[in-house]
């Protein structure tokens, strides 16, 4: 049996690659850099399970089609497991016609995700990336900003990583409101339909699933809903929010400030606001959450292999 991972082996302790080499050849690639499509098909050749990274690919918003080339050049696939807890950057509705499972990594970030939102509605909320801006450019002016005690989160969202990001915010004094596309039940949490979540919120943390019929969740229509002045955080992907519509919302006032994460921010027309806060992705990214991550990974590929997938999607 082949395993091709498109990631370094060295990103993987000598137990998981000798646990992942017991299986057949496992073929890895050597960096987490880009990769052109005809050595991703060469190194992938007659592969029966393999495990993509988005990075190899070209990040989220352009692996798909390269993926997906991939994918349809292996007669011989059994099985996909995915280095990632979205799934919006493969076609699952081609898997499940030949009949491929697929595996994410869930719940790996759920920590380090959930206290990445909320140490960003902080920072929306204090204004202190705005000051530090302002300040490094020598225009430090003092401005009112608010507090988050008694103000009401809405979570567009309650999963994984939403359900954490509600009890943190509980934590700290602020009333919590969310809708999900199923039924959920949250201590302390009072579920909504998504539009008066859009009304009654005075900041609003989106957790929806990263895929195609999401894109654009929230649009033209959706802001104008909104309190004037909400405060914004996606570390979902830009995709969900219309780009159009948030300069255009960021600009009236309509949303008070927004922060978001994408790998190709500087593309972005929000960079230019200062009510705008882009990130390259990096919340995730903890000594803790990588080593669930690669442990769960690895587990994912050998359960695979072994025609027993976990975790799956498909």
């Amino acid at each position: 049996m082949k395993i091709a991972v498109f990631l370094p082996k060295t990103e993987f302790t000598p137990s998981q690659q000798a646990e992942l080499v017991k299986l057949g050849e496992v073929v890895y690639t050597p960096s987490r850099e880009e990769m052109p499509l005809d050595k991703l098909l060469a190194l992938a050749a007659g592969a029966e399970i393999i495990a993509p990274d988005p990075d190899v690919f070209g990040g989220f918003a352009k692996s798909r089609p390269p993926l997906m080339k991939l994918i349809e050049s292996l007669p011989k696939l059994k099985g996909i497991c995915l280095s990632t807890t979205s799934f919006g950057w493969i076609d699952l509705d081609y898997c499940k016609s030949r009949n491929l499972p697929v595996s994410n990594i869930p719940g790996y970030s759920r920590e380090a995700v959930a206290e990445h939102a909320l140490a960003l509605l902080l920072c929306l909320a204090k204004k202190i990336i705005f000051y530090d801006r302002q300040t490094q450019r020598g225009q430090y002016k003092l401005e009112t900003s608010s507090e988050l005690k008694g103000k009401t989160l809405g979570i567009i969202g309650l999963g994984n990583i939403g359900s954490r990001v509600a009890e943190m915010a509980l934590g700290i004094g602020m009333k919590v409101i969310a809708c999900d596309r199923k039924p959920k039940q949250q201590s302390g949490v009072e579920m909504k339909t998504f539009e008066e979540v859009l009304r009654e919120s005075d900041a609003i943390s989106l957790h929806a699933n990263h895929e195609d019929s999401n894109r654009n969740l929230i649009n033209k229509d959706q802001t104008a809903k909104m309190k004037p002045g909400v405060l914004f955080v996606n570390l979902v992907d830009p995709d969900l929010v219309e780009e159009s519509a948030m300069v255009e919302a960021l600009k009236s006032g309509q949303v008070g400030a927004y922060a978001w994460e994408s790998k190709n921010f500087e593309e972005s027309s929000l960079t230019a606001l200062d009510n705008s806060i882009g990130l390259k992705p990096f919340g995730w990214h903890t000594r803790e959450t990588l080593v669930n991550l690669y442990q769960i990974f690895t587990d994912n590929i050998i359960a695979a292999a072994k025609g027993n997938p976990r975790n799956r999607i498909v």
